[in-house]
């Protein structure tokens, strides 16, 4: 376990030193914001079109990989929402936290820590969750909430989905890549340099926004944050292993799968909290709760997928 613990605490160092800056006030939140758009846009973009080029894209879609991680996510998301709609939620409040129960920061902490971790095998599988999480549950919320608002779902909803998904740079560097793989192009020596300099700023990057992003946040209504942070941390894993398990997914790709669960709150769930106006407390209290948490949790899973 301590082996496990030091080889993730550097990740979780970086994470603190970010806090530490914002929250001295050393690094302004507007300095915050815009290391994260940097992260977002070029250098965590690099990283993932450079990763895709690599791959084999039949070799990476797994029909099983594919079905563990949604059946098991919709489950623990039909818990989240049932949770919720039992405190007497309204449905746009309770879809929120639901996505608070299984969304996971797989983009900024996944796939700079696990790749690193698990090694290059781990990529196919976190960008398959990444994939999933964004294009499948981001247009899940969306529908909901819009359809909660206009009293029934409408054509006109999918249209901000549409564009949302299409200004998504993370999703357009991973399909560029894809597509660049299946040419069975190699990338030119100068190219290739450039975005693994530029990439190699995602990880350090990544993880010092996080940090300096949690330094505004404070937990309140402790009961739910711990519940949420709880259900993404525990329960979400374990859904997904369950589900891997069942599915006879196969054991490297079902390792990578319950560790990208096991990752604490995304911070693109309070993006969306704060644009809907929906739940933005609950929300980045269960952000902040699960990343602290996820100093024990994550080496204690990452500990289990080692003996399993």
């Amino acid at each position: 376990m301590l082996a496990v613990f030091l080889k993730t605490l550097p990740f979780f160092g970086l994470i603190g030193l970010g806090w530490l800056a914002a929250r001295t006030r050393f690094f302004p939140q507007e300095a915050a914001a815009w290391l994260t758009k940097f992260v977002f846009y070029f250098a965590l973009s690099a990283m993932l079109f450079r990763f895709a080029a690599g791959l084999d894209l039949a070799a990476l879609f797994d029909g099983r990989f594919v079905l563990a991680y949604l059946g098991g996510s919709l489950a623990v998301w039909l818990i989240g929402m049932a949770a919720a709609r039992a405190r007497r939620l309204p449905l746009a409040e309770a879809a929120m936290e639901a996505q608070c129960c299984m969304i996971g920061n797989t983009g900024f902490l996944g796939v700079p820590m696990l790749v690193v971790l698990l090694g290059d095998r781990a990529i196919g599988p976190v960008l398959m969750v990444l994939t999933i999480d964004s294009l499948v549950f981001a247009t899940l919320i969306t529908l909901i909430i819009h359809a909660a608002r206009q009293n029934g779902p409408r054509l006109a909803s999918l249209i901000p989905i549409g564009r949302g998904i299409a200004a998504n740079p993370m999703i357009l560097s991973m399909l560029a890549g894809l597509a660049w793989a299946q040419m069975r192009l190699p990338l030119p020596g100068p190219f290739d340099e450039f975005l693994a300099l530029l990439g190699g700023a995602a990880t350090p990057g990544a993880l010092f926004a996080i940090g300096a992003s949690l330094a505004g946040r404070r937990i309140g209504r402790l009961a739910v944050s711990a519940w949420l942070s709880g259900a993404k941390l525990v329960l979400h894993p374990l859904a997904v292993g369950l589900a891997a398990w069942a599915l006879g997914v196969e054991p490297f790709a079902a390792g990578v799968m319950v560790a990208a669960a096991a990752l604490p709150v995304a911070g693109n769930v309070y993006i969306l909290a704060q644009h809907f106006g929906i739940a933005q407390q609950r929300v980045s209290a269960a952000i902040l709760m699960s990343t602290a948490l996820g100093i024990v949790t994550i080496p204690l899973v990452m500990l289990l997928i080692g003996q399993a």
